[in-house]
């Protein structure tokens, strides 16, 4: 028995400091072993009083301070009264504490479900009780909690790249990146920064262009910025300088093209703009570039056909007489037989049932694959081969052209005249022959030569049609440049003599007006994007292996630091104090470095040959009923103008 007066006594100072000892010794105990633990504690084993106890168990601890205390000890008292008594309740509650150890380890390697406790439980554990079927997970609560750690994992895996010295860009979405703001529900979706800017430009958020929104998050983030599509990371360049480090002095790095899986399904990855750098595409490009140079300067000069289609672009016209009129069909017609001249030798007559199928056809394998399902084969890419809607319609229209331009290659194989080739496919064909002699691991072949046409079809009519409309519409909208373009052409060529390139060193105004719609419009404005083949680091920032690259090439044209006044339409911004040409190194809307548009002389020839050629012989006019078109313009391939009517008097 112990005696009651042992309660009362207070403990000394070395107790406290024991007691403290104690505690933070038990704290750091595992969870399991002091719940363990604290189911035995809770069965007082001495008579005595909580004073007892307590001063018993720290002073075993004061007598042993090379060791931490037992969890449970006899009171000293028992030790000067009754010793043996004393050494068997130590053996006994050290025993109760391995036993206790030894019952919380076997319950953590458990693979068994937890159990609830037992009514006669402690207290801490009491806490917990709960039906076992709340613990157990049903198959959506499983999926749903699979689905919550991959997201922090993603999300995990994000922060940590941002913190890799990347670029400054938005936080990211776990798993989704920064777009997750599709998954939000409409009513939240409205109070998004997307469709706030929308509404601050007066269009719909479908109509804002991507160009639009990465020049806005660039006046947070800076000229260089990133943000994530998914896992991939993605580096914005929105000012001349970084434009010209990465594609200039680092080409060979930034040179390479992403793989998209839609692209790449349907191009093979082969031919000149979505083909990956390496030594097959500088091949297949230097071969391109100078052919095509041959046709603007040489012999096979396209000037005279492009006078020559502008004939019946004149007559086309002039059917409608004052009547507004849709411009699109009779110059994308236009533009399409310039490069039926270039590549097969012919043009077509604009009623050809072949020639409307063939553009038909293209036109809306562009229009299904830019605004349809068929974007979700960049996420599955098995999707393509399904036997309905737009997959199937895509891979007919493939066929269609396949066939089509398999047949042009085949007959101009049959007539090639090795002394006078007429077009592209010509010169193609000859190199081709000569490669096989000299080279038998040659890349050039007919299989080649389909996806390089296929290329300067896409590529040269989209671009040159969109930048020949914005010229059309920009005049209209601004009658007194288009009375001093049509004031210079009276001057230098006069009103009956044809337009021709020699002409244009002395049209400085001219060619001004001309460059002044191509900085405000900028028909690729996101050029096409690129990616790192290495790591490497650009403007002090570390850009990963296989990051893809947007140059911003409508934010470069609009930047203030470069351009008076970026939004206003002036032409004089190109010309010096007498007047001249003032050729500007930061105008790039061809782009620049190893994939600078291949095809860049030959389109500012035709560019300029048909501007000419049209505001010599008519002046164009909105209708006085028509509202004022958008200038934003509609992305897809290129940055084409929204729908517009003109109406035009012969001159």
């Amino acid at each position: 028995m112990f005696v009651s007066g042992a309660t009362t006594a207070l403990p000394n100072p070395e107790e406290r400091r024991n007691r403290t000892s104690g505690s933070n010794f038990q704290t750091a105990r595992p969870a399991c072993q002091r719940t363990a633990a604290a189911s035995v504690r809770a069965r007082p084993r001495f008579r005595s009083g909580a004073a007892d106890w307590r001063r018993g168990e720290h002073a075993v601890g004061a007598a042993n301070p090379g060791r931490p205390p037992p969890l449970f000890s006899p009171p000293p008292s028992l030790r000067r009264s009754e010793p043996r008594r004393w050494q068997l309740a130590v053996s006994r509650a050290r025993r109760e504490e391995a036993e206790a150890a030894d019952a919380g380890a076997q319950a953590m390697a458990s693979p068994g479900l937890p159990q609830p406790p037992a009514e006669g439980s402690p207290w801490p554990l009491r806490l917990l009780h709960a039906p076992p079927e709340l613990l157990r997970l049903d198959p959506t609560g499983g999926a749903l909690l699979l689905l919550s750690l991959a997201a922090l994992l993603g999300w995990s895996w994000l922060w940590r790249h941002r913190a890799r010295g990347i670029p400054p860009g938005p936080t990211p979405w776990p798993v989704v990146g920064n777009f997750g703001f599709v998954l939000l529900p409409p009513f939240l979706r409205r109070k998004s920064w997307l469709h706030r800017r929308a509404r601050a430009a007066g269009m719909e958020p479908s109509a804002l262009g991507p160009q639009l929104l990465l020049a806005d998050l660039a006046r947070v983030y800076g000229n260089v910025f990133s943000f994530f599509i998914g896992h991939y990371l993605v580096v914005v360049l929105s000012d001349f300088h970084s434009v010209r480090e990465a594609l200039v002095q680092q080409a060979e790095i930034f040179s390479d093209r992403p793989r998209v899986p839609l692209v790449s399904l349907v191009t093979k990855e082969k031919g000149i703009v979505f083909a990956h750098y390496g030594p097959v595409w500088r091949q297949q490009r230097k071969f391109s570039h100078s052919t095509l140079r041959h046709f603007g300067l040489g012999k096979l000069s396209l000037e005279p056909k492009i006078i020559e289609e502008f004939k019946y672009v004149k007559e086309e016209m002039q059917k409608h007489g004052e009547n507004p009129f849709d411009p699109f069909p009779i110059v994308n017609n236009a533009v399409s037989n310039i490069i039926c001249s270039l590549c097969f030798g012919q043009r077509f007559d604009y009623t050809n049932s072949e020639f409307k199928k063939m553009l038909n056809l293209m036109s809306r394998a562009l229009e299904i694959c830019l605004n349809t399902q068929l974007l979700l084969v960049n996420i599955c890419s098995w999707l393509y081969y399904l036997p309905f809607g737009p997959f199937k319609e895509l891979r007919q229209i493939e066929k269609d052209i396949t066939t089509f331009l398999k047949k042009i290659i085949k007959d101009h194989r049959e007539s090639l005249d090795v002394e006078n080739p007429q077009d592209f496919i010509d010169m193609y064909l000859l190199h081709v022959e000569e490669e096989r002699k000299n080279n038998s691991n040659s890349s050039f072949n007919e299989d080649y030569l389909f996806y390089i046409i296929g290329d300067l079809f896409i590529a040269g009519t989209d671009t040159t049609t969109n930048s020949l409309l914005w010229c059309l519409l920009y005049m209209s909208l601004n009658p007194d440049i288009q009375e001093k373009v049509q004031e210079e052409i009276e001057r230098v060529i006069g009103a009956d003599r044809v337009p021709s390139l020699t002409d244009k060193a002395r049209m400085p105004y001219t060619e001004a007006t001309i460059m002044e719609v191509q900085r405000l419009t900028v028909v690729v404005p996101l050029a096409i994007p690129h990616m790192t083949s290495e790591k490497t680091v650009l403007q002090g920032y570390t850009i990963p292996k296989g990051t893809v690259v947007l140059p911003n090439l409508w934010s470069v044209h609009r930047d203030p630091a470069i351009w008076e006044k970026p939004d206003d339409f002036y032409p004089n911004r190109f010309l010096d104090d007498q007047g001249q040409l003032i050729k500007k190194e930061t105008f790039i809307p061809f782009g620049i470095g190893k994939r600078v548009c291949m095809g860049e002389q030959l389109a500012k020839m035709e560019l300029f040959l048909m501007f000419v050629s049209l505001m010599q012989s008519f002046t164009f006019a909105l209708p006085e009923d028509s509202k004022k078109p958008l200038l934003t313009g509609r992305y897809g391939l290129t940055l084409a103008p929204h729908p517009f009517s003109i109406i035009i008097s012969k001159r």
